[in-house]
């Protein structure tokens, strides 16, 4: 199959390039291996991680949408009460990690909408589930990948002038020969002062397989998981207790917090302020992450909250799944570690009575759209890297070295985001690393492999350093690359010019970015002080 741009991944960043390109008026093909497009907000079930000006500024005009598209979908098919069907801010979850927490399934159903009018025209086709296996390459050029259905194994090559990685784990670039990197890079070659001092490439953030629960009458406990022992007794060096416990490391200061769980608290959902730079909000692990808070609608609507668990306690990083020959084992691993921490929640987590276990905990598999009650897909944190024409590094938005100049204000801008570097712990022991940064560009030289012409990345796989891909692997910032990949892409079939040349050429550049701001990309960020 031919098309005008491949998108190889149906994450955030594969459903903004496909989006993006289609705008522009060129033919797609989208690949995905799980069942839900999505990525992060829908597969992994993560609610959005977002900054606290997302409601005013800071996002794509496409990704708004894609908010107040969720928004106007539970207006649309939930009976909410008639406070909160008027709340211009709805917040469905009244969850304190973002400004909008929702139940997957609805993102799912939005992002179908907003492919839809391309899917009927035939401009835009899918193929779900198939997972890249190999690529064929003519030099610096990409001319070809192949897909496997993921149940059936069938086999598809596909070809485009241009070729977009939004794999989770940047899988085109080991099959295309693509540089990259993994992991931490040196200090000596990145100049951080977070790095260590020696490339530790196969030390990378944990990887987790999220769920969600609601509390009911009954018992709703199930059997024992297999390696329920091994899990119950481990206690990694750096936690201060055991991993399954109330207390783990605050990731900013690494001093050991409890956190409290009340399931279901008789709480008002309209009075959550949902702003991390107040609080982190992740006490009272309950609300932190809570997807479906009952009280925004009807009496009789919901049994109970929905919490999604994605918290500490499931963070596996007993073993890399990148460029590992048992990458498998440390995935069925961390599923164990989840299948654990459910059975410790509801058997001998203390409670706040003084008792153990929440017997009446359930899992819902029917949330997160599996059979075996976890997310379709693990949360994936980091990716492979490209080694790109520009490197983001710590020291371009650090608060620390930064000051008050704020973060380095890229020339080539294609987007903007902002997050506090936010590491968890990783494959080589290391505890988290917090690092406050300032509000940032995305540079169009992250998104340019330094040799490959016609592969771009689409997703967490720009060229970041495992230090700064801390802050630029979140939602709406995943999302700004992808869309600007796939408009990227269809502005040089347009002009018949590369992508190098189009950073390098301060013509082509000023109208690329031109183009960008029409498709409501902000380059700049305004003066968040008053904010």
């Amino acid at each position: 199959m031919h098309t005008d741009v491949l998108v190889i991944g149906g994450g955030l960043g594969g459903v903004a390039a496909a989006l993006a390109a289609l705008r522009a008026g060129r033919s797609v093909i989208l690949t995905e291996e799980f069942d839900w497009l999505g990525g992060q907000l829908t597969s992994q079930a993560v609610p959005p991680d977002e900054h606290s000006w997302v409601e005013q500024f800071g996002v794509t005009a496409s990704y708004r949408a894609l908010r107040e598209g969720i928004r106007d979908y539970y207006r649309r098919n939930y009976p909410l009460t008639v406070a909160s069907r008027a709340a211009a801010q709805l917040n469905p979850g009244a969850g304190y990690v973002s400004k909008l927490c929702h139940e997957p399934r609805v993102a799912v159903a939005v992002l179908e909408e907003m492919l839809a009018p391309y899917r009927a025209s035939r401009r835009l086709l899918v193929l779900q589930p198939y997972r890249p296996v190999a690529a064929e390459t003519d030099g610096d050029r990409v001319t070809a990948v192949t897909v496997q259905h993921r149940d059936t194994e069938e086999q598809v090559t596909l070809t485009a002038p241009y070729i977009l990685d939004a794999t989770e784990t940047g899988e085109l670039l080991p099959l295309t020969g693509t540089e990259y990197v993994t992991g931490f890079e040196s200090q000596a070659e990145t100049g951080e002062p977070s790095a260590p001092a020696e490339a530790q490439p196969l030390n990378m953030q944990a990887v987790s397989y999220c769920f969600a629960v609601d509390h009911v009458d009954g018992d709703q406990v199930g059997d024992k998981p297999a390696n329920y022992a091994f899990w119950r007794n481990y206690e990694p060096s750096f936690w201060g207790d055991r991993l399954l416990s109330w207390t783990a490391p605050n990731p900013r200061t690494l001093e050991s917090s409890h956190r409290t769980f009340t399931p279901n608290p008789d709480d008002d959902p309209l009075a959550v302020v949902a702003d991390q730079r107040r609080t982190g909000g992740d006490m009272n692990l309950w609300t932190f992450r809570r997807i479906a808070a009952r009280r925004h609608f009807v009496p009789g609507t919901y049994e109970s909250d929905i919490c999604l668990v994605n918290w500490p306690m499931i963070d596996y990083f007993e073993g890399p799944v990148i460029d590992v020959p048992d990458a498998a084992r440390h995935l069925a691993a961390a599923k164990e570690l989840s299948q654990a921490v459910l059975y410790w929640l509801q058997t001998e987590a203390p409670r706040p009575d003084g008792g153990t276990g929440f017997r009446g905990l359930r899992l819902r598999g029917d949330v997160v759209g599996s059979a075996d009650g976890l997310a379709q897909a693990p949360y994936i944190r980091e990716s492979r890297r490209i080694k790109a024409e520009y490197t983001i590094v710590e020291q371009d938005l650090s608060v620390a070295v930064r000051g008050d100049r704020g973060a380095v204000a890229y020339d080539d801008s294609v987007g903007i985001g902002m997050y506090r570097i936010d590491l968890h712990p990783s494959t080589g022991g290391d505890n988290y690393i917090d690092v406050a940064s300032s509000p940032f560009r995305i540079p169009l030289g992250a998104l340019i492999p330094q040799r490959v012409e016609n592969l771009l990345p689409a997703s967490k796989n720009l060229g970041t350093t495992h230090i700064t891909n801390g802050c630029y692997r979140l939602h709406p910032v995943e999302w700004n690359i992808g869309e600007a990949a796939g408009l990227l892409a269809a502005f040089c079939l347009d002009r018949g010019a590369d992508p190098r040349a189009v950073r390098a050429t301060p013509a082509l550049l000023g109208e690329f970015q031109d183009h960008l701001v029409a498709q409501g990309i902000e380059l700049a960020w305004p003066d968040v002080s008053g904010y």
